[in-house]
């Protein structure tokens, strides 16, 4: 059934109240003016609208959309729940309520809450791990954003959607998505602005997974640059963040150590301080740092367990993600293996592949990679090519090039320590140089 229009909610309620139309227009307006709005030749600006929702006893809210108050008040609540279960890492309870006021008749006459409503479900379903869904619903939203109408928004939907596509192993389509957006900034003259750091973020982490390492490093300087030029600390926060992720795979991680460094002091944190920042990317930084950490300096791998055990307890308290969780589960298992606790790594690791189930994705790969060395220093040699063997898979799907090369390479190693015979060794071998391009 057809909603009134406004023009026609307007007069069904003049009626009503048994006013003429010179009556409502007095002293303001005129009546050939109320005459054209009930007939929906005009469209009444904002001031118009308010001034005869007091005239005719109704909201400004009800005369536009034909929704009543409390419907629009029981909405707003149910958002407000949402946001708040999402911020709180409750993907699951936030998908559901972002997906009650999706699926109410009166949201569609709403297209302000309609709107947050699809991207708040956008994040939960990301933060839920359901990268299928998510991507869809981003693809959607990234097709009605404008850049001119909300610089900042459009910037944030574009991160989002290159995100979950490297997060799912799209790598292609991640840099598309981040290289299109940046060349629309570069065309509307937006190049010189937080979103524009943003977006080159995405884009250098989608170079990073695809073993693009060179265009990666040119873009963390030109990034560091720019972000020190806005002045922005968020946008400088964001331009080390990802110049440390360069350095990291670069192998440079004393360079890449200093850097999240910078990161965390611009995100109002000293590396063992308090949060003060965004949790949820201050709790992902966090994890970052520690990992460079146990790569850098392996003797403080003590600290870098603290601290990632710190985070730990706090991230349920963010808008954390199961694949958030399964990182920081990763990465402590890493750390375990480096304090001689291979036992614990093997159960933290199970415990972010539980999480993240079988899809190929960056998380479940690096998950069974440290299981998988886990399971070498306990001396299950089996277990070890097995996991090894579906990460190498897993990242070879994902066109992570540089990583499965490396994966295949060190299952390779494992083959031959074990004395397992030729024809499996040299297939890794052979696997290792064709993701090497050799």
């Amino acid at each position: 059934m057809d909603r009134e229009t406004l023009g026609q909610r307007i007069r069904a309620l003049r009626i009503r109240q048994g006013v003429s139309q010179a009556q409502l227009a007095f002293p303001e307006l005129s009546d050939s003016y109320i005459s054209l709005i009930e007939s929906d030749k005009r469209v009444p600006a904002p001031s118009v609208i308010e001034l005869l929702a007091a005239k005719l006893s109704c909201s400004p809210t009800y005369l536009v959309s034909g929704v009543s108050e409390d419907v629009v008040d029981e909405l707003r609540v149910t958002l407000d729940y949402a946001e708040i279960a999402l911020q709180n890492g409750a993907a699951a309870e936030a998908r559901a309520r972002f997906a009650e006021v999706l699926a109410n008749a009166d949201a569609v006459a709403l297209p302000e809450m309609l709107h947050q409503a699809r991207w708040g479900h956008a994040l939960a379903l990301e933060a839920a791990g359901q990268l299928e869904e998510a991507i869809a619903g981003l693809r959607a939203l990234t097709a009605e954003a404008s850049a001119d109408a909300d610089l900042d928004h459009w910037s944030k939907v574009h991160v989002a959607l290159s995100r979950c596509l490297r997060e799912r192993g799209d790598i292609s389509a991640s840099v598309q998505v981040a290289e299109e957006a940046l060349r629309h900034l570069i065309a509307i003259g937006a190049d010189s602005t937080d979103a524009a750091v943003h977006l080159g973020a995405a884009l250098l982490a989608a170079f990073i997974e695809r073993g693009d390492l060179v265009r990666a490093r040119q873009l963390a300087g030109q990034l560091i640059e720019r972000s020190e030029r806005i002045g922005s600390p968020r946008a400088r926060m964001a331009a080390y963040w990802e110049a440390a992720y360069v350095a990291e795979v670069r192998g440079e991680y004393e360079e890449g150590v200093a850097l999240a460094e910078r990161a965390l002091v611009l995100a109002g944190e000293e590396p063992e301080g308090g949060l003060s920042a965004d949790p949820r990317n201050l709790h992902r930084l966090r994890i970052a740092y520690a990992g460079l950490l146990l790569r850098a300096r392996p003797d403080q791998a003590g600290r870098a367990h603290d601290l990632l055990t710190r985070v730990r307890g706090e991230i349920n308290a963010s808008a954390a993600g199961e694949i958030d969780v399964a990182w920081c589960l990763t990465e402590l298992a890493r750390a375990e293996i480096a304090l001689a606790r291979p036992a614990e790594a093997a159960e933290l690791a199970e415990q972010a592949l539980d999480l993240l189930g079988d899809a190929p994705r960056r998380a479940t790969a690096w998950a069974l990679t440290v299981l998988g060395e886990a399971c070498v220093r306990l001396g299950r040699r089996d277990r070890a090519i097995d996991v090894l063997t579906r990460a190498a898979t897993h990242l070879e799907e994902m066109e992570s090039s540089r990583e499965a090369a490396q994966a295949w390479f060190d299952l390779a190693e494992l083959l031959a320590e074990t004395g397992a015979p030729p024809e499996p060794r040299m297939a890794a071998y052979r696997r290792a140089l064709t993701c090497a391009g050799v």
